[in-house]
């Protein structure tokens, strides 16, 4: 009976190696995506400016909001489920440090959530991008007007708020390196 113990041992596969825990760098970085995203929202819906405007030779108030342009609208959208995202990822990320049996499942698990996160935001973030770009320069081949020497708080507003979602986005972009990396490190070599 001994014998065939020694011998299920030594034929047994050896456990994957250990590899560097990242997991306290995860936790920081999605509290960071966690602050990016709060900021962003924070500094798009403080957004609002009224400004008198002339309509057929009178001067009308007329509001600028980022209810008013539905790719705003859809940043607030994005950044609301990344922001939601990150503080449930930065919690799972503490549970897994407490219980490091499951840190290979929740990094898959990771690297599938912070993509299509990523995919959001990034998408959310270029079409706000675009809408403000064309509110400062304008595009005369269709005739449209340039609104920012009008609305210059509201696009300094939306241009902060579009830098801290670049941040965002980059941060996540490091989150899903550093799932891989964690996973490849636990590959035999």
């Amino acid at each position: 009976m001994a014998s065939t113990d020694i011998e299920y041992k030594s034929s047994s596969t050896p456990p994957p190696p250990a590899g560097v825990d990242y997991f306290k760098v995860h936790v920081i970085l999605r509290f960071l995506l966690l602050a990016a995203s709060v900021v962003a929202l924070g500094v798009i819906v403080s957004s609002d400016q009224t400004e008198l405007v002339l309509f057929q030779g009178t001067l009308v108030p007329q509001p600028a909001k980022f209810q008013h342009s539905p790719a705003f609208v859809y940043f607030v959208a994005a950044f609301s489920v990344s922001g939601l995202y990150a503080l449930v990822s930065a919690l799972a990320s503490i549970a897994v440090i407490q219980q490091p049996e499951f840190k290979l499942k929740f990094l898959l698990n990771f690297i599938f959530w912070d993509t299509l996160i990523l995919g959001i935001i990034a998408s959310a973030t270029g079409a706000a991008g675009t809408v403000a770009y064309i509110g400062l320069k304008g595009n005369s081949h269709v005739g449209w007007i340039k609104v920012c020497n009008v609305y210059d708080k509201f696009c300094r507003h939306l241009a902060g708020s579009i830098a801290v979602a670049l941040f965002g986005s980059i941060i996540t972009v490091l989150l899903i390196w550093l799932s891989a990396f964690t996973i490849y490190s636990r590959v035999p070599k």
